[in-house]
């Protein structure tokens, strides 16, 4: 497992980031400590959970498997309880006493919303960041425009700024390929990429030919048989190239979505040591950037616009500025 520098922040961190979402629901505490083991031995140091997993069950877990290895970890965790000042002081305050650890290498806040105040935001992550409760602070799902514009009030208010973004990209939600990545390339902010698999679909656990399994995630979430009939037979498409070079799908979606330049670490989340153990395969497999086009085109995801001229190709381009 490669070590890589996550954006401007002086940390290593492993390429591959463990999700902890299903530790807790999907996940036994004995299975995630084999989890936690097996990653570990193959250099996966860096995991991400969040205080809203299981009602905070999934952080008091982790505390637990953390005792006398928590210094082997990069370990972040989100805002919970709101993104006012008194709220992000008290969700971080609670996290470790779940977490059982003295700090967070990340702190992120979860999710914006509408009327945010940007200035409190920052100064009360600027707060317990200076207070050492937090090494580095980011942010999950911002738009462009929302994060440079909280940069901008954190440098003119002395304030740290955030130093990543989270947010969900796969070969199936590729939105973020307009405006967001090559905000990130530009500045050198960390990129970490939920959702790599699309919910097992990029995986190939489900079919259109075949009923969904009872036991599965597709029985409680609607986007996961809307995407299958969106895009079923592009994920035929996917199945085949990935068997024509002795691949699994999991393997080239990983790959693709490694082979970005963008995309610092993706947020790989599972429920099964065998899980994990298909997916590090996946993060020994490199694309040349003409392989990854060729992949990125068996998926009509792409996002859409209607753009004359090269503005559209200029939007998603990484290269316009020199980093």
């Amino acid at each position: 497992m490669k070590q890589v520098a996550f954006g401007k922040t002086g940390m290593q961190v492993s390429e591959m980031c463990l999700g902890t979402m299903m530790f807790g629901d999907r996940c036994s505490e004995a299975e995630a400590d084999r989890i936690l083991s097996h990653g570990l031995e193959q250099g996966v140091n860096f995991l991400d959970t969040a205080a809203m997993y299981c009602d905070g069950r999934t952080e008091e877990m982790l505390g637990r498997l953390l005792q006398g290895r928590r210094h082997q970890f990069v370990l972040a965790s989100k805002v919970h309880k709101g993104i006012e000042a008194e709220a992000i002081i008290t969700s971080i305050e609670e996290s470790l006493r779940r977490l059982q650890t003295d700090y967070l290498d990340l702190y992120l806040i979860h999710w914006p919303k509408p009327g945010m105040h940007l200035e409190e935001v920052m100064r009360a992550l600027d707060e317990v960041s200076r207070q050492g409760k937090a090494r580095c602070v980011g942010c999950c799902n911002y738009p462009a425009y929302l994060f440079v514009m909280s940069n901008a009030v954190a440098t003119q208010e002395g304030r740290r700024p955030f130093t990543c973004l989270q947010i969900p990209y796969n070969l199936i939600e590729r939105g973020a390929e307009v405006e967001v990545l090559p905000m990130a390339h530009a500045l050198g902010v960390a990129v970490m990429a939920y959702r790599p698999l699309a919910m097992g679909l990029l995986a190939g656990r489900y079919s259109t030919s075949e009923e969904l399994p009872a036991d599965s995630r597709a029985i409680t979430d609607e986007r996961i048989g809307r995407w299958l009939a969106a895009y079923g037979e592009d994920l035929a498409r996917l199945a085949d190239y990935a068997r024509q070079n002795n691949l699994s799908m999991s393997d080239v979606a990983l790959a693709w979505l490694r082979a970005s330049p963008a995309v610092t670490c993706p947020v790989v989340g599972v429920s099964t040591l065998a899980q994990l153990q298909a997916c590090l395969a996946g993060f020994a497999v490199e694309l040349e950037p003409q392989e990854r086009e060729v992949i990125g085109n068996l998926l009509r995801t792409e996002v859409k616009e209607e753009a004359g001229g090269a503005y559209k190709a200029l939007r998603r381009n990484l290269t316009l500025v020199s980093v």
